[in-house]
């Protein structure tokens, strides 16, 4: 077999080990690992296998457990629930104020939590209960938060987009700056779905009451601890004055203080906190190691030049081109997780994206977005998923039937961004050239 056919052999093997629910790390050490010998022999690929961890080290993956941990503090404390309150006082008074509150506070919680899991699990258990509580259909309901959630791996600081930088070896900086504009129209576009929806189906919404002034601005000042942290944790790197590191290292230290100035976070629960971060930093850092492992090995293989040299064949368009990546993309994530997709695909597709002339930091926001349909698609869906555990009551049909609609508004955004890719690069070039 030629280098190229191995590693087209070494992908698919990857692919039906993740279905197979091997841990991703897992399989992706060990497809490199076994594919880099079959190529370059056991010698090298044992010295690849032993010396990549070390890479860890490296001072720029610190940001990684702090913007974490950051999100871990203020899912714990009472900040998405003041953040919902304020969000539902700029709507109130408006048929759908709810789901657009909901839709308008993930987007703000997306800012501190990172996490699109974190997004969707802490407002099931705040929005959702006050929407059945006013009479709201249960596919709008259930539909607006698992929309909303997606939010948290679009609107910086995304770890997400953290973890695609670190496989695209890109600026972290750079593509929070990216995906800030993108994200707002989607929330946008969130919005305009539901505004669309409760006039079409007036009875799945009903019309909310009306908050006077002095309330409304009351509850509004209160997501003042929302704004320091996103003012520090990504306002920082956008003014230059922090590196990401040093942003989520303060954000963490400020969340931190005022959870715990607030009475919201004792001695133990800093500790459950610190615990959660160890736990989900330490598995995030397992698969990067694999999936390194299975960079290299891709790169041997030359299966990216193989796939660009096919393309030059066929004399294909570069915008065709980008568009049989977006269905694999789509396709691929009604399987497979975000995690798992990006680390899986970035050596292989990227490579052939920045030869047809496309930006990295364009083609990572756009991987982003279509990664968020991944979340919210059947078979996996795992915002579905995860408000199922805490809504056992409702179907998943009726939850998957909710998200219909929405998926109309990230299919706009994709559109807009092929069409516009200035949409996602105009805010990095004017702050850092």
């Amino acid at each position: 077999m030629s280098p190229q056919e191995i590693g087209a052999t070494g992908v698919v093997v990857l692919i039906v080990l993740t279905l197979l629910r091997v841990p991703l790390g897992a399989a992706m050490g060990l497809v490199g690992l076994l594919g880099y010998a079959a190529i370059d022999g056991w010698d090298k690929a044992f010295i690849v296998f032993g010396t990549t961890p070390y890479n860890l080290t490296s001072y720029s993956f610190s940001v990684l457990p702090l913007f974490i941990l950051m999100g871990t503090v203020a899912t714990r404390s009472n900040m998405s629930q003041e953040l919902f309150v304020a969000a539902n006082a700029i709507f109130a008074g408006r048929r759908g104020a709810l789901p657009m509150a909901t839709i308008g506070a993930c987007a703000g919680f997306s800012a501190i939590s990172g996490s699109s899991l974190a997004t969707a699990a802490t407002f099931t258990q705040i929005a959702v209960p006050e929407m059945r509580r006013y009479g709201y259909d249960e596919r709008l309901a259930t539909g607006a938060v698992a929309a909303g959630g997606t939010l948290g791996i679009l609107i910086p600081p995304s770890v997400i987009m953290v973890i695609y930088a670190l496989a695209a070896e890109e600026s972290v900086p750079m593509l929070f700056a990216a995906g800030m504009i993108p994200g707002l129209i989607l929330t946008l576009l969130f919005m305009l779905v539901i505004w669309v929806m409760v006039r079409l189906f007036p009875e799945r919404a009903p019309a909310g009451e009306r908050m006077p002034m002095g309330e409304r601005i009351r509850a509004v000042l209160a997501m003042w601890k929302l704004l320091l942290l996103f003012g520090i944790a990504v306002g920082g790197i956008y003014a230059g004055w922090f590196s990401p590191t040093e942003a989520a290292g303060i954000a963490s230290f400020v969340a931190i203080v005022i959870a715990a100035a607030s009475r919201e976070l004792t001695w133990r629960g800093l500790y459950e906190c610190v615990m959660e971060t160890l736990r989900t930093t330490g598995m995030l850092m397992f698969i990067i190691v694999g999936a390194w492992i299975f960079a290299y090995f891709v790169v041997q293989t030359r299966l990216p030049v193989g796939l660009i040299d096919l393309i030059k064949h066929f004399d294909l368009a570069p915008w065709a081109v980008i568009m049989m990546i977006l269905i694999f993309y789509i396709i691929l994530g009604c399987v497979l997780d975000a995690v798992a997709i990006i680390l899986v695909t970035v050596p292989v597709f990227l490579p052939v994206a920045t030869a047809l002339g496309y930006d990295s930091v364009w083609y990572g926001i756009l991987m982003v977005v279509v990664v968020e349909i991944g979340l919210i698609t059947p078979p996996v869906g795992l915002n579905i998923f995860v408000m199922r555990a805490q809504l056992p009551d409702i179907e998943l049909t009726t939850m998957f039937r909710g998200i219909a609609p929405f998926l109309v508004a990230d299919g706009v955004l994709i559109a807009l961004l092929l069409i516009f890719p200035q949409i996602a690069l105009w805010l990095p070039k004017l702050l850092y050239g």
